[in-house]
């Protein structure tokens, strides 16, 4: 019986694979339909670079395909067809950068092979086979270690690569093939012809530029760190609770605004890398300098810590009351503010070329900043600080003195009366009563206490963004400068405003605005 159990089970649960693998491809086709539209709807010009490089197959096999052109080259058509598979790539800069690298890697190569059997061919075979092995030795021993050079890592890797596979494939079957030079002439040929092909394809049908991507991702993160900070100060001020009790934080729009900064590192730097192929200019004909936005992303990355951070304290488990936040709603909400005017205000300076003035955002920075220190100071007793801290010790000692004024009143009342046990125990339950009232008193004032530092925080951050604030603004004037971007109209006034590469530093330490760290 237990064996027949233990077979039906075991059956039992193959037909439940077998009904779950069977529901899975069911499932396949819709599930498939839908993450490819997903994709494509994402960016469309995955569409039009997936027909690109069919369309870059299609001519390059050609020359595998019809007779005359496989005559000319023969079996080295096949070398065409790889090469338009490695390179061609989703930007002009990629492509570039892959196509040259592996045209000019090629070169080098043939050129070095032929060098190395000229010299080999002289004396005899023996010697021929001892010195191909030295320099197969030598070349890729030095090749192998130039890749660990971080510049040519960067830059020319897979040249490099590309040269040492070459290399030893023109050298090492030269010992055995006497024409080794048709053969190498044949795949120079069809590698330049694979690569041209892919660089007609990503140049002139509707190209995908590095920069250009760079570019926008740049444009849409201030934007989008602009839009964090704005609706985070908002739903910090907000009366409703939803606003701080949310658990997913995958859902949260907040987060997924500066989840692509934090990751953008990488992308960054490869973009920066591949645009510096592409040849496109400026005005006076100067290269953009996109190492300069790697250089901005880098200072948003900064920025966007304190953003993080700021976010954390509307899923804070410990709030500061509405009542107090209440006191200080329009002077956060105006210092968020500017500074998303701030972020908006160089995005724009970025998208449309032109730069912008350091004074006017600064001197609007360090209006709000005032502001927000005059309501600080307006009620002292309700943010942490030296002030408080001398209210909490004074309170202490009121309750000691008072402590120890009730303690005899009740000895006196106990020993006055001459009741005996039943005016001790009653003298007893008056001292507990009244040292219950204390210790709940301090309580209080420690609740109030712990209460008050979330909204410290929050404001202390607010403040350090301002200050971080500054560098963002630094590396997007560099870039302004450098870029020849078009100097700064002041459209309310209708008057031009020459801008200097000097602008004033927000202080922050005149403003006297307590941090979490304050004592």
């Amino acid at each position: 019986m237990a064996e027949n159990d233990v077979r039906s089970n075991r059956c039992s649960e193959q037909m439940g694979y077998v009904h779950c693998f069977a529901d899975k491809v069911k499932r396949f086709p819709g599930l498939a339909g839908r993450e490819t539209w997903k994709v494509g709807k994402e960016d469309p010009r995955r569409v039009i670079h997936s027909f690109k490089v069919g369309i870059a197959l299609t001519l390059v096999s050609l020359l595998y395909l019809m007779e005359p052109l496989f005559n000319g080259i023969g079996q080295n058509a096949m070398w065409a067809v790889m090469t338009v598979v490695v390179v061609m790539e989703f930007t002009v800069g990629a492509t570039l950068s892959k196509g040259l690298n592996r045209g000019l890697g090629t070169l080098l190569a043939a050129s070095l092979a032929f060098l190395t059997e000229y010299i080999a061919d002289a004396p005899g075979r023996i010697f021929r086979a001892v010195f191909i092995a030295i320099a197969v030795f030598i070349i890729g021993t030095m090749t192998s270690y130039v890749r660990f050079i971080p510049y040519i890592k960067k830059n020319y890797d897979y040249g490099v690569l590309i040269f040492l596979l070459t290399f030893n494939l023109i050298t090492v079957s030269s010992y055995r093939i006497d024409d080794v030079w048709s053969i190498a002439e044949d795949r120079i040929t069809t590698i330049a012809i694979g690569c041209a092909i892919c660089l007609v394809m990503s140049i002139l049908v509707f190209p995908n530029w590095s920069g250009e991507d760079l570019h926008n991702n740049t444009i849409s993160r201030l934007e989008g760190l602009a839009n964090c900070i704005q609706v985070c100060v908002r739903e910090y001020f907000n009366d409703s609770e939803e606003s701080t009790c949310q658990d997913d934080s995958s859902e949260d729009p907040i987060y997924k605004g500066y989840k692509a900064l934090l990751d953008s590192k990488t992308t960054d730097e490869t973009l920066a890398l591949q645009a510096s192929w592409e040849p496109r200019y400026l005005r006076y004909f100067h290269r953009i300098p996109w190492h300069q936005y790697a250089k901005v992303g880098a200072a948003l990355r900064y920025f966007s810590y304190t953003v993080v951070a700021l976010h954390g304290c509307l899923q804070s488990e410990i709030q500061t009351p509405k009542s107090i936040r209440a006191l200080y709603k329009d002077s956060c909400i105006r210092l968020g503010e500017e500074v998303s005017k701030v972020l908006r205000e160089l995005a724009n300076s970025i998208r449309n070329n032109r730069q912008f003035s350091p004074e006017m955002l600064s001197n609007n920075l360090n209006a709000a900043l005032q502001d927000l220190n005059s309501a600080l100071k307006s009620q002292p007793q309700l943010v942490l600080g030296s002030k408080n801290g001398r209210a909490v010790q004074h309170h202490d000692q009121k309750l000691e003195e008072d402590t120890r004024t009730s303690s005899p009143s009740v000895k006196n009342i106990g020993s006055s009366s001459r009741l005996g046990c039943r005016s001790r125990e009653h003298s007893r339950e008056l001292t507990k009563k009244v040292l219950r009232t204390q210790l709940s008193k301090a309580a209080i004032v420690s609740l109030e206490f712990s209460e008050a530092l979330p909204f410290a925080a929050f404001t202390s951050l607010l403040v350090e963004m301002v200050a971080k604030l500054d560098r963002v603004m630094d590396e997007v004037e560099d870039l302004g400068r450098m870029a020849y971007f078009r100097e700064f109209e002041d459209v309310e006034n209708g008057d031009k405003i020459v801008v200097t590469c000097e602008k004033p530093k927000t202080d922050i330490a005149q403003n006297d605005v307590p941090s979490a760290g304050s004592e």
